[in-house]
Parts: structure tokens; C-alpha cells; sequence
């Protein structure tokens, strides 16, 4: 068998190829970044034919760079955000691909609250219905572009799609599959009354057959390997959900681990024996098939620094510096007082209120640049926290976590993570978490490794340990509660505006 393992990790930005040895070290690396179109507001499409390409020239930069035989790959694993909605047609070929940044269906979830639909998929799917949630999307879609959904064939993720395009064949697996509502969570399997309770019992047919994450799904074609460099008839596993292959990319595989992620999406996420907690917490598998994760999160994290760099650090470098380092160290250089502005990281709505927008509160004459950054770094773990407090208030208990994602690489960030939710914080070696644990599920699902504990001992490290600052505990306190108040305050207003923007666009409410 080889000895080597290729990730991949198809994000909303950008798609990643890694290949890792059997002790975790990043052998070789290729990511492209793809493009997003917003026909309208709050729609958020990708192209699937530009995904698959983006995805055969890392496959083949990452082998070329790696100088290995393609042979020497023992098993494939993908990793790839969850929801949204990826869909194939009935010959099978690419449909439409909607990301998980999707916003469009808002007021249909606004609609389904008023009639108690989340009532009846909590019950069963452990989640509530949201915007950019797949059962949503599809029954949007149903309703409003009723030409479109009538061609679909297959509905499933964004790394279900490079799977299939690897392999020819069409399946999804238990992690991205309940991360979506779309499961009896207990179960593991799919459910009729759960998708009547989305307006969807006439849809079963085009859920793909359901696979565990570490199972083949299938061989690389040859047409593929033509295409990639890869050798025909490597093993490619059914992968996971990409916020649980960062956890276990980070190292987190035991009962009681809690996860981080600061990426385009603010995720926590803590591991448990049994798939039901004293609240209206997230689930969804792992990628066992026994245990659960408890997680709650929101498109209000780092793309927040992302948009915030491109479009006013584009093209500033400071003696080679990035412009991410450079954002960071302007923060780093303000010293936290009081009277700092605050930041809502909600460029792209939040959890609780599709509506919601980004904004500064309380800048004053005498803040500059840096202390903009700070506070939209502090927004972001506020947000975080925010996610964190209602985990723990439904019952799941931990006191430390790692933190991965872009948010990570930060050294000024982690800190204030540990500072704004007051416990320490472990940074992993690897960047590529996501593409790390799609890897270690690759390994186990070809018998490199005994279990996912094992193959996460052998290819995880850690390299860096933060401590929360005591001193600032109070003051972070105080403005967690005026990021809240302030949260509250203008929940209306951003009703309002909201559907300004609808009716001066044309859009249907």
C-alpha cells in the first residue's frame, strides 16, 4: 500500500489538494481560488464546471510539486462545506451549484417559523430550518424556479460533487447528509416524515444512496486519471462534512474535544456520546459511526478579515508582509480601552436573524484603522462566544478547545479568542486541517489506521498553546454584553432595511 494520503477540501473560495505522509507532514500543496455570482441579492452561486477544473489542476499541481508516483497515494478522502446546494441533472451532468453564503431563502424560513416547521424537523433532524440549509434551498427552488427543479437528479455537497467526478458515482455520506437536516439523526438514515416536513415527501428520489464517511465510494476513473495524473483505480472514500474533518484535522476525535473554526464560517463544535442535548443546539454525526457533534455556527467569521483586506488592504504590502499580517499587526499595535468601537460580523446575516447586518458602533473621532481591525477581530469571537454559550447552556460541558481555520494562523487572533471566551486555546501544525482529516479518514477507511483515534495520534500535532489574559476578562465581559444589546436593539431596523433592499430590486419578498 502507499504511503502517502491526498486531501481535498473544497471550501466556498477555494479548493485545496494536499498530500500528507503517514505522520501528517504536508508533503506538497495546490489551491485555487473560484468565483462566486450573485445574480441577485442574496444569492450566492458558483460554477460547477470551473469548480471541477480548479479541482483537476491542484490535483495535478499537487502531484508534480509532491515528485511521488501517483501510485504511491494509497486512498483519496474530500472534505467540502456543508449545505447549500450542489445538483446534478438526470443524465448526471452539473445542474447548479448554490453556496452555503445563500441568503435567498430568508423569507421562506421567516414563513416556516410563523407555522412551526422547525418543531416538527427538530424532533427528528435535531435542526431548525435556515436560509442556506439544503432542504430550504431545495424546497426555494421548488417553489420559485419550479423549471429548474423539475431537471434535477441528485442533490447533494460541494465534495460530493469532486467525488463523483472522481469516481462516476453519485452517493453522499452521514456527516454532510445530517449536517443538513436531511437524516433521523438517531437513525443514520433518511427520512420521509422529515422531508414532508420541508414540503419535500415528493423528493426522496433524489437523495443519493447514503454511505459512511471512511466507506469507498469508489476507484478513480480512467478518464480522470488521464485528466489529474492520478493512477486509475485509487481508492476514494466518501469524506466528510469539512467542519468535521477540521476537527479531526485538528486533533479532535475523543467524546468531550471541542473544535473551532475560524474560517468563512464561525463554527464550535464539541464531541458527544448521544445525539440529543437539553436544547436547540445543532447536530449532526461525526465521522464514526457512533458518536455525535454538537455544534453551532454561522457565516460570521473570518471572511469578515477577508472582505475587509480586499477591499481596502488590496494591494498594500509592507516589506513582503501580507496584507492580513499587516491588518493584524495594526490591531496588535492598539492597546484594548473601553471606548473601542465594536464590530457585527454579519455581513452575511446571522444564525438567528437572516436579516442581520454587518456594522461599526461607537467609532469616534480619535480611531483609526487599527482599532476598526481590533474590533472586527473581537466581533468575530464574540460571535463565536455567542455560538459557544448556547452549546453549554444545552448541556455539553468543556473548558479548552482547538482553533483552526484561516483565523488561526493569526498570532494576534487566537489570543484574543482565548481572552473573549476566557479558556485556553491550542493551535494546530497544520494548516490544512480539513484537508488533514479527510486524509486521516482516508487512512482509516483503507486500514492504514485501526480508527480515526489512532490515525489523528499519528498525523496531528500541536504548536501553539494560548492562555487567556485574566486581566481582561471583565472588560470583555462588559462589551460581549453591548455587542449583544446592541444585537438586539437593531433586529428591526435590519428587518427594515432588509425589505427596502427586496422591494428596490425587484425581488420577491
Amino acid at each position: 500500500m502507499g504511503n502517502y494520503l491526498l486531501g481535498l477540501d473544497a471550501g466556498n473560495t477555494v479548493i485545496k489538494a494536499v498530500i500528507f505522509d503517514r505522520t501528517g507532514k504536508e508533503v506538497a500543496y495546490a489551491g485555487e481560488e473560484g468565483h462566486s455570482r450573485m445574480p441577485c441579492p442574496g444569492h450566492v452561486e458558483r460554477d460547477l464546471g470551473e469548480l471541477w477544473a480548479n479541482a483537476k489542476r491542484v490535483i495535478r499541481a499537487c502531484l508534480n510539486q509532491a515528485g511521488i508516483a501517483a501510485t504511491e497515494i494509497a486512498a483519496i478522502g474530500c472534505a467540502g462545506h456543508g449545505n447549500g446546494l450542489y445538483a446534478l441533472d438526470r443524465a448526471g451532468e452539473p445542474l447548479i451549484g448554490i453556496q452555503s453564503l445563500d441568503t435567498r431563502a430568508t423569507g421562506l424560513v421567516d414563513e416556516w417559523a410563523a407555522e412551526g416547521v422547525g418543531d416538527r424537523t427538530v424532533a427528528i433532524a435535531r435542526q431548525r430550518p435556515w436560509p442556506s440549509q439544503t432542504p430550504t434551498l431545495l424546497a426555494w427552488l421548488k417553489r420559485h424556479r419550479p423549471d429548474l427543479f423539475q431537471r434535477i437528479g441528485t442533490v447533494f455537497f460541494s465534495k460530493d460533487f469532486i467525488v463523483n467526478r472522481l469516481t462516476g458515482r453519485r452517493v453522499s455520506e452521514v456527516s454532510d447528509m445530517s449536517g443538513a437536516g436531511l437524516l433521523d439523526l438517531a437513525a443514520r438514515r433518511y427520512d420521509r416524515t422529515l422531508m414532508a416536513a420541508y414540503g419535500l415527501a415528493d423528493s426522496m428520489a433524489l437523495l443519493p444512496p447514503l454511505i459512511e464517511s471512511a466507506d469507498i465510494a469508489g476507484t478513480v476513473t480512467e478518464a480522470v486519471a488521464a485528466e489529474t495524473g492520478l493512477a486509475a483505480g485509487t481508492p476514494v472514500i466518501g469524506g466528510l462534512f469539512d467542519v468535521v474533518a477540521s476537527a479531526l484535522g485538528s486533533g479532535v476525535s475523543r467524546t468531550g474535544s471541542a473544535s473551532i473554526i475560524a474560517g468563512t464560517w464561525s463554527i464550535n463544535q464539541v464531541i458527544m456520546d448521544g445525539p440529543t442535548l437539553d436544547g436547540p443546539v445543532f447536530m449532526s454525526s461525526t465521522f464514526d459511526r457512533s458518536r455525535y457533534m454538537a455544534m453551532e455556527n454561522s457565516a460570521t467569521s473570518a471572511a469578515n478579515l477577508e472582505w475587509l483586506v480586499r477591499e481596502f488592504f488590496d494591494g498594500e504590502h509592507m516589506d513582503g508582509v501580507s496584507p492580513f499580517d499587516a491588518a493584524c499587526a495594526l490591531a496588535a499595535a492598539v492597546e484594548p480601552t473601553a471606548d473601542d468601537p465594536l464590530y457585527h460580523p454579519y455581513l452575511y446575516g446571522a444564525q438567528q436573524d437572516g436579516h442581520a447586518r454587518a456594522g461599526y458602533y461607537g467609532i469616534a473621532g480619535w480611531h483609526g484603522k487599527g482599532h476598526l481591525i481590533r474590533a472586527l477581530l473581537e466581533g468575530v469571537a464574540f460571535g463565536h462566544r455567542q455560538h459557544i454559550e448556547t452549546i453549554r447552556k444545552a448541556g455539553a460541558t468543556f473548558d479548552e478547545a482547538v482553533l483552526s481555520g484561516g483565523g488561526s494562523r493569526s498570532r494576534l487572533w487566537p489570543q484574543i479568542f482565548a481572552d473573549v471566551l476566557g479558556m485556553p486555546v491550542s493551535v494546530a501544525v497544520s494548516r490544512e486541517t480539513g484537508a488533514l482529516g479527510a486524509a486521516i479518514a482516508a487512512g482509516t477507511g483503507v486500514g492504514l489506521f485501526t480508527d480515526f483515534t489512532e490515525g489523528a495520534n499519528a498525523m496531528v500535532q500541536i504548536d501553539r498553546h494560548y492562555q487567556p489574559n485574566c486581566a481582561l476578562a471583565g472588560h470583555y465581559d462588559r462589551r460581549y454584553r453591548l455587542y449583544t444589546d446592541i444585537a438586539e436593539a437593531m433586529a428591526p431596523l435590519w428587518q427594515r432595511l432588509s425589505a427596502t433592499g427586496r422591494l428596490e430590486t425587484g425581488v420577491a419578498a
